[in-house]
């Protein structure tokens, strides 16, 4: 039976992303992005899913540079979830929001509900956990007055009741994750799928003026769109810097050629870190 990997504790996101897109398939948590990553590099699972980037809070840094720079594996598919946020409670928390000294859950969940903690948890402090499943976890486990910021999934999990629903600040809050394998058959998503991608990894030549511009240019006069274009550093020194570009179509046998033909005659190194379908799903 195929094993899938993902961000635990039980109640995360990564879980409940895996859950509704997965059927039948063995499931393991792991405590870090990069230990997921490293389980299916080492062949201790072959299927991985990691959250990529929020609309709200944006990129998952530690994903991206421990995928280029760590442990290179493609993208088999990509599922975007929405996300809704909730201050979870023990079921004896028997007062209210002035009562509460502590909130925890990851960093990102944490800037999803900056102005709410802000204007209503002024008594509280913030602490950083893991993820939002190891928030609810500790909330679960603490006699204190202390809260925790995740979905009904954990406080299902966990026996936590829901103090206040929906507690992120922006309405139209979903978060993308990558499935990732070495083995791109086993990936089975019962769910139609949304649209067609492309991940591009472009470094370009040093002390070139105009690169970039060349660079969006070989896809701009093709009509390829791009859906997302960010910098990363190399980690060789200031001021280097590699591009990860999403290009909206499956790769092709001639578009793509061209594309990374014209950009290597202008010193790039080209590299595809997959082609993919994306999946929105309802949760």
């Amino acid at each position: 039976m195929t094993t899938i990997g993902y961000l635990g504790p039980k109640g995360t996101f990564t879980k409940l992303a895996v859950d509704t897109a997965f059927n039948q398939e063995k499931k393991k948590s792991y405590k870090t992005i990069p230990e997921c990553i490293d389980a299916i590099s080492m062949d201790e699972i072959e299927i991985g899913v990691v959250p990529l980037e929020n609309a709200i809070e944006g990129t998952v840094q530690l994903t991206v540079d421990y995928l280029i720079h760590q442990v290179r594996l493609p993208v088999a598919a990509e599922i975007v979830v929405p996300i809704q946020q909730h201050l979870l409670v023990r079921k004896d928390f028997d007062g209210d929001l002035r009562d509460i000294r502590e909130v925890h859950s990851h960093s990102h969940a944490i800037a999803q509900c900056h102005q709410y903690i802000h204007q209503h948890l002024t008594n509280a402090t913030i602490k950083y956990t893991t993820s939002t499943g190891k928030a609810a976890e500790l909330v679960s486990e603490s006699g204190e007055s202390i809260a925790a910021i995740g979905n009904k999934l954990a406080a299902s999990e966990y026996d936590l009741k829901i103090l206040e629903e929906n507690v992120h600040d922006y309405p139209n809050n979903h978060t993308r994750f990558l499935v990732l394998t070495k083995n791109e058959d086993l990936v089975k998503i019962n769910h139609e799928v949304l649209s067609e991608k492309t991940t591009l990894m472009i470094t370009l030549p040093s002390d070139q003026a105009g690169a970039l511009h060349q660079i969006l240019s070989a896809f701009a006069w093709r009509k390829m769109n791009l859906s997302k274009i960010e910098s990363r550093p190399t980690k060789t020194g200031l001021g280097n810097y590699f591009f990860m570009i999403d290009v909206e179509q499956a790769y092709d046998d001639v578009l793509f050629p061209g594309v990374q033909a014209e950009l290597e005659a202008l010193g790039c190194n080209v590299s595809v870190l997959g082609t993919y379908p994306v999946y929105h799903l309802n949760i």
